[in-house]
């Protein structure tokens, strides 16, 4: 054997599906971030251990441990703020902790009042959760260590955690910049993963349905691609944030260039949609759907090899164009109906049937633009690799103006708290059912025999209560499940009585895995915080019999997950409560995309700040649907009583998300086929189409119009009578998309008042939000 014979390089798209899979589990960004923390947990719990010994070390570790949550992956600005907010607000209430651990009625009032005030940093959502969990961090893990014999332990102690949470601050805004690279790479690849499965979704619409099950079917398609979409949309803002921060250097360039991109192709995959059930209603086009549900795969294959290559830091190779296979399905549909139109001329019994040669063309001219369509989608995968193997330049300007406009502002507002103060506001309820919640478990936490480990039901009721019963349910099983399986893990290393840095590694590793997974996959972290947790409590409370650990620690548990569970039907927010509101959210975020996209400007000249404008017009639009999209799905875990109207809100959904197609079709039309327009004599149909549909969205209930609307009288815009998609003149196919358009918002508006009335939300007169 040749010993200097190089070993081939394994490419991850040769490895099997599931190995593949966890290697991108292990490269991704969260299990980076994680890594990032266990680092700095044990870089600080070694320095404060070697400068002043294991108590101080134990008490800094909790000082990390209670900073921690907040530290995900995020942009460079205002890193520190968001990091220090949490050990401010926690630093008093951990010293209030420590001080009142001899009286538990006081505490147990403390407990009350904290948990309540941490609970309104709800209010901020995704910016203000983290922070709210690890103010309560702070005071529930100050009742982990060994009560304070005098007021100066106390403060000696408040000093060390302080100490900990303070040089984790430091670490974590050292870590963030050094892994800010690998963190737009990873976040991009993640994206592209999260695309391909979109894309995924979408192909499976383009199967031939059995005429008796298409209307289940189709229901179901639909429902997982509006699923996909909204992932899609949850994923993009933190991806946003990062990605398009400060893109100063080419690579950074390039990854703000592939997410524009994947935004671009969102639109043109969503247009695919269009004319989809005239072209099933043809037996003779099941060809041409088998064959653009294959390309649609390949396409999200290739992205995700894209990804993967992403995740390795190789040289991704380049997606197979399918250029060539699109032009041969505009020129089959085209030539199939040439071919039947001759059969007909030269048939030899008299002239044909009205309509007949004309229904075909019309149906293999929406083959054909279907196809069009497609050929945007394609050269955005093409784009995304030459700009990951770095052949092409992004759009600079695009990319520097989406970076002003698209990311999150990194201070901190008053404005949330301010709007707090409604009997009805959630976030409100929510502060008061966990303050309930928690004061509950900490008074039969200590008239339970084994109460030396009280803390353990608050921290399940802390992890646990979300502000959802769905969040709620999904957290309870799991935290359950994790806690068996993690405890018997800890108990079978405490029984083996390893040495102290064997357990210090232990602790590290755990706090990791659990911080890395706390918002991908709970159930891990779940496992990883049970062995923290006993592990922990026998680094503190030396002595202590694993086994009995074992049942206490599962036993506290499965009391904080009852509680947490039994307190979601306390002050309760049902969805139903905040849908009325979304619903009018999106009929507003509708409208105003209307507005944007077909704004009679965009005719004459393609300027910048329109063009900004209706990217942030879509972006709402896309955004405002996908909550209501979230929300529908997690009402369906409440009672059946208080359950609002699903159908018809998974029918505005549908019809939401059609229109979007609709509106992309056309703002396609007049950004890249404008020379193949008659702009003079669109221009008045534009501002009109406009004008109905978006009086139709906002306009008061039942004030929609009549059923069908002709924005002109020059320009036929029946499938029969529509010229080739592919002539000069594509000036018909605009107006049809504008009528569509304007049917859908009808139907979207019906909808909306209908789902409105049924929750009981519905005004004399509508007004918009």
């Amino acid at each position: 054997m040749n010993i200097a014979t190089p070993l081939r390089q394994v490419n991850p798209a040769e490895w099997p599906s599931r190995g593949r899979a966890a290697l991108r589990v292990l490269l991704s960004y969260y299990v980076l971030n994680g890594a990032m923390g266990a680092l700095g947990l044990f870089l600080v719990s070694t320095l404060v251990h070697a400068l002043f010994g294991q108590a101080a070390a134990a008490a800094a570790v909790v000082g990390v441990i209670a900073t921690i949550p907040p530290d995900m992956a995020s942009p460079l600005r205002g890193k520190t703020s968001h990091m220090a907010m949490a050990p401010l607000i926690g630093l008093p209430l951990f010293f209030a902790v420590q001080l009142l651990r001899p009286h538990p009625l006081e505490l147990g009032l403390l407990l009350v009042a904290a948990t309540f005030l941490s609970f309104l940093g709800m209010a901020w959502g995704k910016r203000g959760a983290p922070v709210a969990i690890a103010v309560m961090f702070s005071v529930v893990f100050s009742m982990s260590t060994p009560a304070a014999s005098s007021l100066a332990e106390a403060l000696q102690r408040t000093g060390f955690f302080a100490l900990g949470a303070v040089l984790y601050v430091l670490y974590s805004v050292a870590s963030n910049t050094l892994c800010n690279a690998r963190y737009r790479t990873l976040l991009t690849a993640d994206l592209l993963l999260t695309m391909a499965a979109l894309m995924r979704a979408q192909a499976n619409r383009f199967t031939p349905l059995d005429p008796d099950s298409a209307v289940s079917a189709e229901g179901g398609e639909l429902s997982e691609l509006l699923r996909q979409q909204a992932a899609l949309a949850d994923q993009l803002q933190n991806t946003r944030d990062i990605v398009l921060e400060s893109p100063r250097t080419p690579r950074r360039q390039r990854r703000a260039g592939m997410l524009l991109a994947m935004l671009e192709m969102r639109d043109h995959l969503v247009a695919s949609e269009l004319d989809l059930d005239q072209v099933r209603e043809d037996a003779g086009h099941h060809a041409v759907l088998n064959e653009v549900r294959d390309i649609i795969e390949q396409m999200a294959k290739d992205l995700t090899h894209l990804a993967d290559a992403l995740f390795t830091g190789r040289l991704p190779s380049p997606p197979v164009d399918h250029a060539s296979r699109l032009a041969a399905l505009r020129l089959g549909a085209h030539l199939a109906t040439a071919d039947r139109a001759e059969l007909v001329d030269s048939a030899e019994q008299g002239p044909p049937k009205a309509g007949a040669t004309d229904s075909n063309s019309g149906r293999a001219g929406l083959v054909r633009a279907l196809a069009y369509r497609l050929t945007h989608l394609n050269n955005g995968v093409q784009e995304l690799g030459a700009l990951a193997r770095g052949t092409r330049s992004p759009d600079l300007t695009l990319v520097r103006n989406n970076w002003r406009l698209f990311v999150s502002p990194t201070d901190w507002s008053w404005r949330p708290f301010l709007s707090l103060w409604a009997w009805r506001a959630p976030a409100l309820r929510h502060a008061i059912r966990a303050a309930l919640a928690v004061g509950t478990g900490y008074t039969i936490a200590t008239l339970l025999p084994w109460g030396s480990h009280d803390y353990w039901v608050l921290l399940t009721i802390v992890v646990v209560l979300r502000g959802s019963l769905a969040q709620t349910l999904e957290r309870r099983d799991a935290r359950v499940a994790g806690t068996v399986l993690g405890s018997l893990l800890a108990v079978g290393l405490l029984v083996l009585h390893p040495p102290s840095f064997v357990l210090l590694l232990t602790v590290t590793v755990a706090q990791g895995v659990a911080h890395g997974f706390a918002l991908r996959r709970y159930l891990i972290t779940a496992v990883a915080a049970s062995v923290l947790g006993l592990v922990q409590a026998h680094l503190l409370f030396a002595g202590t019999s694993p086994t009995f650990a074992f049942f206490e620690r599962v036993g506290d548990t499965l009391l904080g997950a009852a509680l947490s569970w039994a307190f979601c039907y306390v002050l309760p927010s049902w969805e139903r409560g905040q849908l009325a509101a979304l619903i009018r959210r999106n009929l507003t975020a509708q409208a105003q995309h209307v507005r944007m996209a077909l704004a009679a400007s965009a005719l004459h000249e393609i300027d910048t700040q329109p063009e900004l404008a209706w990217r942030l017009a879509r972006r709402e639009a896309y955004d405002s649907l996908s909550a209501l999209v979230l929300a529908t799905e997690r009402s369906l875990a409440e009672p059946r009583a208080v359950r609002p109207p699903i159908a018809l809100l998974e029918h505005m959904q549908a019809h939401g998300y059609q229109l979007l197609a609709q509106l992309s079709a056309a703002k396609s039309m007049l950004l890249l086929r404008r020379d193949q327009l008659r702009l003079d004599e669109i221009e008045v149909p534009l501002m009109h189409a406009a004008t109905h549909i978006e009086h139709t969205l906002t306009g008061e209930p039942g004030n929609k119009g009549p059923s069908r609307v002709s924005f002109t009288a020059n320009v036929p815009t029946s499938i029969e009578a529509l010229p080739d998609p592919f002539e000069n003149d594509i000036s018909p196919w605009l107006i049809r998309r504008l009528e569509l358009a304007h049917e859908l918002a009808q139907q979207m508006r019906a909808d909306a008042d209908q789902a409105l009335e049924q929750l009981g939300r519905v005004n004399t007169k509508f007004t918009p939000a």
